[in-house]
């Protein structure tokens, strides 16, 4: 049986009828001919791509150089946990496409192991030529990598009858369908890792709140933050369902990116539920004067705005607390400038200033959302003040304020919009 696995691209058995670790697994002559010769021509018909140093090639197969620092921050955090674990990692890639993340998992992010699975068949050959050119199949006789096409959920759940455990599970999923969230979480390994992606932009944006509901347990209307709102948005569904399940999870790192929009979440997996629920609640915005808060679940039949007004268009239940670790975003930081990634010519991929940017936005102090400087200058009736003086000029007052890594001019902070719109004058005036 395992050799009809491994012969034909076009025939997968279950994960049922094999063992991925099977140290006695050896392909017939045949087959490696077959194999190499497949490989061969895949290389010869495509032009190189580099990651970081990784060649791979795509061909035809979807593939975003935007998306690197996405995988990245993927890889840091795999290796961070790597060290702490003292062991390599198992890694499963469920939908891994042209396997650049299986690759650099394998490469740079202390894997022993990856199962990479895409439910196309035809990306096949691209996936085989490109582990195969990064690490071998077998080393010391133990598997590194395995290939399988299947749909996310039968794949997770047969990995779960099979007792089949990763340290690291990534779903670079398209859309916003939440369907394989519960049956993922179930392969993780206690104190391991889940990476969850978005792409549903007009469900973060409050344009579909039936379809938050039904994929993410929550209702969202439209706000003028709706980028973070849709990490919050990830991050509560993955909450709600790990709780169904007896465990609980909590952010490493959260990130956004423009292209998309591409919603990236990285969870870690703790053993038992979390009863306190004050970090999963709701976030109201008042149009009228631009305030935005937090309210628990006591609060639902009492919510107004310290202006005055009830008319507060409320989102929820969502993450409420931080986006980020930031011991272990630091931990990140220090491991990026250890490999000389942090700094680069590209404003757009300085790794340096994104994780520095993440380690402020944790501040406990800071509530969710963020507010626009154009905003703020609209209000005051004038000239937008320049995004650092404005933080500066908060601090100084003793607020919370940070910038906000997912909007560049915009700034996070526990101070009112009345109070932003009256610094902002100071500061023109």
């Amino acid at each position: 049986m395992t050799t009809l696995f491994l012969c034909s691209p076009h025939r997968t058995l279950s994960p049922l009828s094999f063992s991925p670790l099977s140290k006695s697994l050896q392909l017939p002559p045949r087959c490696q001919m077959q194999t190499r010769a497949l490989i061969d021509a895949q290389l010869t018909a495509s032009t190189s791509e580099s990651e970081r140093g990784v060649e791979f090639t795509t061909g035809d197969l979807f593939y975003r150089r935007e998306s690197a620092t996405a995988r990245d921050l993927a890889v840091l955090s795999a290796s961070v946990s790597q060290r702490h674990l003292g062991r390599g990692l198992r890694v499963l890639d469920a939908m891994c496409g042209c396997a650049v993340r299986s690759v650099r998992y394998l490469s740079q992010g202390g894997a022993d192991f990856v199962w990479a699975n895409d439910a196309f068949e035809g990306c096949r050959p691209r996936i085989l030529a490109n582990l195969s050119s990064a690490v071998p199949r077998f080393s010391r006789d133990a598997r590194r990598w395995v290939i399988t096409h299947f749909h996310a959920n039968r794949l997770f759940t047969e990995c779960y009858l099979q007792k089949e455990f990763f340290d690291l599970v990534d779903i670079d999923s398209f859309g916003g369908d939440s369907s394989f969230l519960r049956s993922a979480l179930c392969v993780v390994k206690i104190g391991g890792l889940l990476y969850l992606t978005s792409t549903d932009g007009r469900s973060s944006g409050g344009h579909r709140p039936s379809r938050s509901l039904a994929s993410y347990g929550a209702y969202v209307r439209p706000m003028p933050f709706s980028n973070e709102i849709g990490l919050r948005m990830l991050i509560g569904g993955a909450v709600r369902e790990a709780s169904a399940l007896g465990y609980h999870v909590s952010p490493v790192f959260s990130y956004y990116s423009y292209h998309g929009p591409v919603f990236r979440v990285m969870l870690q997996l703790g053993k038992g539920k979390d009863d306190d629920i004050s970090q999963y609640g709701f976030i109201g915005y008042c149009n009228k004067c631009g305030h935005s808060q937090t309210f628990s679940w006591d609060e639902l039949g009492q919510i107004s705005c310290p202006c005055g007004t009830k008319k507060v268009v409320v989102s929820g239940p969502l993450w409420t607390g931080p986006l980020h670790s930031a011991e272990k975003v630091g931990e990140m930081l220090e491991l990026a400038r250890e490999w000389k990634w942090a700094y680069t010519n590209s404003k757009n991929d300085d790794l340096d200033k994104l994780l520095n940017l993440m380690i402020d936005e944790c501040d406990p102090q800071l509530p969710p959302g963020y507010i626009k400087v154009d905003e703020i200058a609209r209000r005051a009736k004038l000239n937008s003040p320049p995004v650092s003086t404005l933080i500066h000029a908060l601090q100084v007052e003793g607020y919370a304020a940070s910038r906000s890594h997912v909007e560049p001019n915009a700034i996070k902070t526990n101070c009112p919009m009345a109070s932003c719109i009256n610094f902002a004058t100071k500061i023109r005036t």
